[in-house]
Parts: C-alpha cells; sequence; structure tokens
C-alpha cells in the first residue's frame, strides 16, 4: 500500500509543478496533497505541527496568487478595465493560442506570459488611456503574474524538498 501512496505523491507533485507555472489549476494545492500521501504510509514522517503549517502557507500562497496581479496593475496605475482585459488575455494565451495550433513557445507558455500583458493593453488603450500609461498598466500585469507564479513555484519545490528528503 505504501508504494501507491508514494506513486499518488509523485503524481501529485508533477500537477503541481504544472499547477504553479499554468494558472487554473491550483498547484500549490496539489503539490501538498503529496506531503499528506507521504503521511499515510506506514514511515508518517512528518509532526502534525508540519503539515499544518505547510497547510497554512499553502493557503497563504494561493490568496495571495490572487491578490498580487490585481495590485501590480493597480500599482502600475491600471484600471478594473485593465485588470479584465489582463485575465481575458490569460485565459485567451492559455486555451484558445495552444487549441487553435498557435503555439508560441512550448505549450502556449508564450502565450500565457504574453496573453494578460497585451489584454491589459489593449483593454486600456480602447478604454481611453494613453499608450504610457496603457503599458505602465500591462507591466504591473506581467510584474504580478510572475510574482504570483514565482511564489507558487517556490511553494512546490519547497513541498517536493520535504517529500523526497523524507521518502526513506
Amino acid at each position: 500500500m505504501d508504494a501507491l501512496w508514494i506513486i499518488l505523491g509523485i503524481i501529485s507533485l508533477l500537477i503541481g509543478i504544472a499547477g504553479a507555472i499554468i494558472p487554473g489549476i491550483p498547484g500549490p494545492a496539489i503539490a501538498y496533497l503529496s506531503l499528506i500521501f507521504l503521511q499515510l504510509t506506514g514511515k508518517s514522517p512528518f509532526e502534525e505541527d508540519f503539515l499544518v503549517i505547510m497547510g497554512l502557507i499553502m493557503a497563504g500562497v494561493t490568496v495571495l496568487d490572487y491578490i498580487v496581479p490585481v495590485y501590480g496593475t493597480k500599482k502600475f496605475g491600471g484600471s478594473k478595465r485593465g485588470m479584465w482585459g489582463s485575465t481575458i488575455g490569460l485565459i485567451i494565451g492559455i486555451f484558445i493560442l495552444p487549441a487553435t495550433g498557435i503555439v508560441l513557445g512550448p505549450f502556449g507558455l508564450f502565450g500565457i506570459i504574453l496573453g494578460p500583458f497585451l489584454g491589459a493593453y489593449i483593454a486600456e488603450t480602447t478604454g481611453g488611456k494613453d499608450s504610457n500609461t496603457a503599458f505602465r498598466a500591462a507591466f504591473g500585469s506581467f510584474i504580478g503574474f510572475l510574482t504570483g507564479t514565482f511564489m507558487k513555484l517556490v511553494y512546490v519545490v519547497v513541498v517536493a524538498f520535504y517529500f523526497f528528503a523524507n521518502l526513506f
């Protein structure tokens, strides 16, 4: 039975890594499951306090992932229109470009990065903002997206470290 828990833990780590990069997949939460799966083995390597702390950090990273891009867009002069444009651009960059065969990078990664930027820029310029203000808002959206992705990736790497350090 331990082998099954370990395999599920490794699978959840892999999905968690993908989810740290691809929006819409709750990477930190799925990666956290790997710790739970490892805890279900006969070894039970983690203290309860550790699992609670890692769960709280996961919740904090997840909440911040939603707040940081909005804050970045606002901080750099964006409006609600720019934030919506960034979100729509992200969806287009993730789903529509790869689905139509227009993959501008591995797995549409270029679309994931460029989509929010272009979406915020287009939304701000069509909303009447001048080009410089729209560019700053789009840049803020981009920085917020990268910051959120970085936070999730760091969390997932830390979880992977603890998983593999306690595997054997």
